[in-house]
């Protein structure tokens, strides 16, 4: 345990990354301070937003850094403690770097009880997706029973839970897949009305007016696009969209060009909100205390993708682009 493994963002990409933009570097284990622990990587996450800190642009997160280590979501065990707070064997997450092993103030991880859900789920439907998906849907998008909700990036880690929230307020829910698996998941295991799959339906706009015959109420879109411009003359009046993500232009230069949106808010009164899961970081114990109810009483299941091995995190990350996933996206780098 003297050296480690280690990514560091080699490049700034331009377009779709690949394997020249991360660099693998061998270090030193570091020793935890007064107030720290050393952690083992468990579960390291990888995430969408990830692709907008690769450019050193302005954003509501700090751009990764040329020759820094990349930093994201991590469920690990304690190994070595110089905290009151936690002990050897305790197992955490926190917001930490591609490596082997990280030291951690205490005051930035919190324990995590694998007894109550399996590690991973803390990164998945009880972590940052889930409350995403919570919040994105229970504050903005407020369904109603009997109301119509749309869901692009359906199959995702956020979309998933996303549409089975809206199922349990009682709405009608059609989500958008890249795969018939997919389709097939959400429409059997989820427990949506109907799914579409975008890459083999010739007329996005005609399949989803056909599944939505009274119209849109909410839209949770997650990707943007030209699946978004599909949905946009179906919303009815007083809609609202909680927009989480706009996966279909992280990779793009320049401006995303399409249609022009304005003339379909006016009409329908469509409230459009923008949003981050850091907005609610006041409300994360709410949130996952109700997620984690729902999951125990069965009303909520989810899916993971699960890579092994450390050197496998690029390939990971680059996979969420073309669809390699379902539900999350994860990479075990270590045993429990």
């Amino acid at each position: 345990m003297n050296t480690q493994h280690q990514i560091t963002l080699a490049k700034r990409p331009e377009g779709l990354p690949g394997q020249e933009h991360f660099s693998f570097e061998k270090t030193d284990v570091p020793s935890p301070q007064k107030g720290e622990v050393l952690i083992q990587s468990i579960y390291i996450s990888v995430d969408p937003y990830m692709r907008g800190r690769m450019e050193d642009t302005k954003s509501y997160v700090e751009p990764f850094q040329v020759g820094r280590v990349i930093d994201g979501g991590v469920v690990g065990k304690v190994v070595e403690s110089e905290s009151d707070k936690f002990s050897k064997g305790d197992y955490v997450i926190g917001h930490l770097g591609w490596k082997e092993y990280s030291t951690a103030r205490e005051s930035i991880i919190r324990k995590v009880d694998k007894n109550l859900a399996p590690l991973s789920a803390y990164l998945g439907v009880l972590g940052m997706p889930g409350l995403t998906a919570y919040f994105g849907m229970t504050d903005i998008g407020q369904p109603e029973d009997g109301e119509t909700v749309v869901i692009s990036g359906a199959a995702g880690a956020v979309g998933m839970i996303a549409g089975q929230i809206a199922k349990v307020h009682g709405a009608k829910v059609i989500g958008i897949a890249g795969s018939d698996d997919k389709v097939s998941l959400l429409k059997e295991d989820a427990g949506f009305d109907e799914a579409i799959n975008y890459k083999t339906t010739s007329d996005i706009h005609t399949a989803l007016r056909e599944a939505c015959p009274n119209g849109v109420d909410v839209y949770f879109d997650n990707v943007g696009g030209e699946i978004s411009d599909a949905v946009y003359p179906l919303l009815n009046d007083f809609a609202r969209i909680p927009q989480c993500g706009a996966i279909s232009s992280y990779n793009k230069g320049g401006d995303d060009v399409g249609p022009r949106i304005q003339t379909y808010m006016i009409k329908a009164r469509v409230r459009l909100q923008g949003f981050i899961v850091s907005d609610y970081a006041d409300r994360f114990d709410e949130g996952a205390k109700q997620l984690g109810m729902w999951l125990q009483e069965g009303k909520l299941t989810y899916k993971e993708t699960i890579n092994e091995g450390f050197d496998k995190i690029p390939d990971a990350f680059l996979g969420l682009f073309s669809g390699e996933n379902t539900g999350k996206q994860l990479i075990k780098v270590a045993e429990e």
